[in-house]
């Protein structure tokens, strides 16, 4: 497959200067989820555990009472803040990447602004691209801060996945649903709810920041309709979302080696939909499995706040100077890697 386009991007002077996540405190474990599906099942004569045994996930969090994705996404915001030592009066940039969102207007972004307490003149906007809208958004920042538009950026993501998956268990346990139709939908039952915020500034004011050198995205916007999806339901090709999704990375990947050397990274940290997804990356790319951490078993799919969430997870086992590659792919289709010198 050949991919075209020149999207591939070096930064000068980015750094990551902290990353924060807020969980959501509701477990719900596959076998629940499975159990509210028991009737479908035993018609359609599918066995039980089948979310744990292809795709590898034996739970994922929701949002219990009290909390919301937009608060949630607030307090991550917030601890890297102060995990930064920025005052929100200096952040000039804020892009939130979230998949929910209650309405189409106002933005979503505006009200993390405001709960946020960022000053009037700071540049708020959402940014939709799928499961990618986070390392999108980081690179956009990026781009600002390197050209001196701003100083301080915030990326940030708040994901709710309970309507989707209530939406979903309901339809699916219609008497007309077939073999096909239930499959089709089984993506949305791997979906959890989680949030991340990213705070971005310049590394020649912050030495112990984590530089962030770059990457490439690139497009196969030709499989624009084997994911779609929307509060009432996700739809999905799998099996030709897989392969069209494969080939991007490697055209991808093959294209990066002219600028870049990811072969031998010290973490991997991937968009987390499944095992089989995870396992056809670290195939196609040829990466090392014992340096892809995952985080699908317990949190699921939690779309663009997967790759945040993960990296979180994994920072107290990188030290000064590992390098770290970010990779995805999302829905559409499109591909991003990001190179981050730890």
């Amino acid at each position: 497959m050949h991919v075209n386009g020149n999207a591939t991007s070096a930064h000068q002077n980015v750094a990551l200067l902290s990353l924060a996540t807020t969980l959501a405190d509701r477990i719900t474990t596959s076998a629940e989820i499975e159990s509210r599906l028991g009737a479908t099942l035993k018609r359609l004569r599918l066995p039980t555990g089948l979310l744990q045994r292809v795709a590898g996930i034996t739970e994922r969090r929701n949002w219990a009472e009290g909390q919301s994705f937009e608060t949630a996404a607030i307090a991550a915001g917030e601890k890297a803040l102060a995990e930064a030592g920025i005052d929100a009066s200096e952040v000039g940039l804020l892009i939130n990447t979230s998949v929910t969102r209650k309405h189409l207007e106002p933005s979503v972004a505006v009200r993390m602004h405001h709960g946020l307490g960022l000053p009037s003149s700071a540049i708020n906007f959402d940014l939709a691209n799928a499961c990618l809208g986070f390392v999108n958004g980081m690179s956009l920042a990026a781009q600002l801060i390197d050209s001196g538009a701003v100083r301080y950026a915030m990326i940030i993501n708040g994901e709710d996945a309970d309507e989707i998956q209530d939406n979903t268990i309901e339809r699916l346990n219609r008497p007309g649903i077939g073999r096909k139709e239930f499959m089709s939908e089984f993506a949305s039952l791997t979906l959890g709810s989680g949030a991340a915020a990213a705070l971005l500034g310049p590394a020649d004011l912050h030495a112990s920041g984590h530089r962030i050198l770059g990457g490439v995205t690139r497009a196969a916007t030709q499989f624009n309709d084997l994911c779609v999806g929307s509060v009432n339901g996700m739809y999905t090709d799998a099996k030709a979302l897989l392969k069209g999704g494969m080939e991007l990375v490697v055209a991808a990947w093959q294209e990066a080696k002219k600028d870049w050397d990811w072969s031998s990274m010290d973490r991997y940290i991937l968009h987390q939909v499944s095992s089989i997804h995870t396992d056809a990356i670290v195939k196609a790319a040829g990466l090392d499995r014992t340096k892809v951490p995952v985080t699908y078993p317990q949190y699921g799919n939690v779309g663009p706040a997967s790759i945040p969430i993960t990296l979180s997870r994994e920072a107290a086992t990188l030290s000064p100077g590992d390098r770290v590659l970010l990779m995805g792919v999302g829905s559409g289709l499109n591909t991003a890697m990001m190179e981050i010198a730890w």
